[in-house]
């Protein structure tokens, strides 16, 4: 299958089932993250992964949106490892992130599994519950599994403006 027809293939999905995720296919999927492109190379990228009862019930006080699924990747950076703009201004963490974010949702898909990218969560409670660190800044959430029976991409997810509409 080709880049745009896999990528076309790929839904967020808001219903999980409660299968736990194999090993391998977390391995892959780290792997994803690890041959992400960041800037200058730095892999600033730092990932927690919440799985098993007990981490999933601290997540859910972190989130609304885990949508039943048995596997988050939190996707953070470090601070002291990215690099800054000439003028001082935005830092490459935000970016490296989402880059490493979108690799490991593209290795999920290649795995048969199936994710949502979530951004809705407290910062604070997430640090506080999972011990991460001030330097490590929590960028998303891959809430990832298994799609249940009958999800189905949300109405609007084939609704694309027209390529002109990005041009500018």
């Amino acid at each position: 299958m080709n880049f745009l027809d896999f990528a076309k293939e790929r839904f967020s999905v808001r219903s999980f089932s409660d299968t736990p995720v194999a090993q391998e296919k977390i391995d892959a999927i780290l792997e994803g993250a690890q041959i992400a492109p960041t800037a200058g190379n730095h892999q600033p990228q730092r990932i927690k992964i919440v799985q098993g009862e007990a981490a999933i019930a601290k997540f859910d006080k972190c989130s609304p949106c885990r949508y039943g699924a048995p596997l988050v990747f939190i996707v953070c950076y470090e601070s002291e490892t990215v690099i800054n703009r000439m003028d001082g201004g935005a830092s490459s963490g935000q970016v490296d992130a989402a880059i490493v974010t979108t690799h490991m949702m593209l290795e999920a898909h290649e795995q048969g599994l199936n994710t949502v990218w979530v951004m809705m969560f407290d910062t604070n409670k997430l640090r506080e519950e999972f011990e991460i660190p001030e330097n490590i800044i929590p960028v998303a959430a891959l809430i990832t599994g298994y799609k249940s029976a009958g999800a189905e991409p949300h109405a609007f997810h084939t609704d694309k403006k027209p390529i002109e509409a990005y041009l500018i």
